[in-house]
């Protein structure tokens, strides 16, 4: 059954099948979550208010809507929600390993570690773009849906943010110095705007 069928039935009233849903995306939810913030146990928080969020609003689901796009939106709000309320008080040189899918190596163990690293030190727009498109596998019409831009746009956003990584990424790597950044990983602000 899609994902569309199983989120129109919990809006008709059968609840459980919110289980099923929840079966398939708590895990890619927490990646998520994980990848843009570095917190274990507020990703964990987070997935489960996506969820309750999900019920909360069953009503207002569309079954002409993509329910990952949908969901992504739920749980964009529910993290800028949590942040409105707790702002900066965590660091973002968290916990960033892995969840699933270990590597297997002890050198790809290392390259994932570096470039979870490398994550969390380009802007926030930047890694939630890029988090949306590589890691939680969103098509660009999602992303745009979801972000309220153009096709084009997202392509641009998330080609910046991959020239930025992979800078980053290879400054980890040779051990240079990063640029001083703000808060949650952000670079001070330059007067420009991408």
């Amino acid at each position: 059954m899609s994902d569309e069928e199983l989120m129109t039935q919990v809006r008709n009233g059968f609840g459980e099948m919110l289980g099923v849903l929840f079966d398939r995306y708590h895990v890619p939810l927490f990646n998520f979550y994980l990848r843009l913030t570095g917190d274990r146990p507020m990703s964990e928080d987070l997935v489960q208010e996506v969820f309750f969020r999900i019920l909360k609003y069953r009503h207002s689901y569309r079954a002409d809507t993509a329910f990952r796009a949908w969901m992504y939106q739920i749980a964009r709000n529910a993290r800028m929600d949590h942040l409105r309320k707790r702002r900066p008080e965590t660091s973002l040189e968290a916990d960033m390993s892995p969840v699933i899918e270990p590597p297997d190596t002890a050198q790809q163990s290392q390259e994932a570690a570096l470039l979870h690293r490398a994550l969390l030190h380009i802007s926030e727009d930047k890694r939630e773009v890029l988090v949306l498109s590589r890691f939680q596998d969103l098509k660009y019409e999602e992303i745009a849906q979801l972000l309220g831009c153009e096709v084009g746009t997202v392509k641009t956003r998330v080609h910046r943010a991959l020239q930025e990584l992979r800078q980053i990424f290879h400054q980890l790597e040779s051990g240079k110095p990063l640029q001083a950044r703000g808060p949650l990983g952000t670079r001070p602000s330059s007067g420009s705007v991408q």
